[in-house]
């Protein structure tokens, strides 16, 4: 049994068997999984920050003369329906999609964490009230909500990151409550409200140093989602508005021109089906780096 302290420095500092820094940092190294979808993501990053300096095709110029054209030293994507250039298009797009991703989920974790920790720590109708709300948001597909909330607020990037943040939050608000409900009932939390440490003070150095790593594997599963969730909100006419290049907005022309252009869908297919798998495995690698029971 935990011996009460008598002072505040006598509090333990010991949290839930976190995996070191260091030692989560070599278990990650040594997940090849992991390591991969690193790779892939970076990859796409690196394209997305670099596409104002690179020397690219204005990706909103037409081109009569070249219009549908297939793959060529011109053109190593080919062009679209407009003689737009795909590579320039596709890497322009990327911005958009990772933008959403990154974007939405720093919303669904700005607003779901808070709610969570309140919901875990204090209990009582504060748990019951978010908890219910929570749970009435999970009731709906993700998918669903996102949609039902970005044509509510009105077709734009903008509005569309909203949305998907919103619809993610009760994920997150979910995760963090289970957390805490755990964290709250350790000796070395009794032990700092025993000798009187303030309730921020708590959750600050005790409670939520415990609920960032799950919340950190859920974000980056989660960044996958919401890319998806983009595209198929840009497919629908509800998220990057032409000419701005956006993977799903390119996907929803693309279907008109399946039979007579058909590297117009492939390509964003392709780039959507890469960087949501490298996001899906580096939450992988992440979640075992971070797991103090693996080895």
């Amino acid at each position: 049994m935990t011996n009460i302290p008598t002072t505040d420095t006598a509090v333990a500092d010991t949290v839930l068997d976190r995996p070191s820094e260091s030692r989560a940092w070599r278990k990650f190294r040594s997940h090849s999984i992991g390591k991969a979808g690193a790779f892939m993501v970076a990859f796409f990053v690196i394209l997305a920050v670099l596409a104002p300096v690179l020397p690219l095709q204005d990706p909103v110029a037409t081109d009569w003369g070249a219009v549908r054209k297939s793959p060529s030293f011109a053109h190593w994507l080919g062009t679209d329906e407009i003689g737009r250039d795909l590579l320039s298009r596709m890497i322009w797009g990327a911005r958009a999609s990772l933008l959403a991703g990154v974007v939405s989920v720093a919303i669904a974790v700005i607003l779901g964490v808070p709610l969570g920790i309140l919901a875990g720590y204090f209990g009582g109708w504060t748990d019951a009230v978010i908890s219910r709300c929570t749970e009435a948001l999970l009731a709906m597909p993700f998918l669903i909500l996102a949609i039902a909330l970005a044509a509510f607020l009105g077709p734009s990037l903008t509005n569309a990151m909203l949305a998907i943040g919103i619809a993610a939050m009760p994920v997150f608000i979910r995760i963090t409550r289970g957390q805490v409900l755990t964290v709250a009932a350790e000796d070395y939390v009794e032990s700092a409200r025993a000798v009187g440490l303030s309730t921020p003070k708590i959750l600050r150095r005790y409670v939520l140093p415990n609920v960032l790593p799950p919340i950190l594997v859920q974000a980056t599963l989660t960044v996958a989602t919401a890319i998806i969730a983009e595209a198929s909100l840009s497919f629908l006419g509800l998220g990057q508005q032409p000419p701005s290049p956006s993977w799903g907005s390119m996907l929803n022309t693309a279907k008109n021109f399946l039979s007579q252009a058909p590297w117009m869908a492939l390509w964003p297919g392709i780039a959507i089906f890469i960087v949501v798998l490298g996001f899906n495995l580096l939450g992988d690698g992440l979640r075992d780096a971070l797991d103090p029971r693996s080895d």
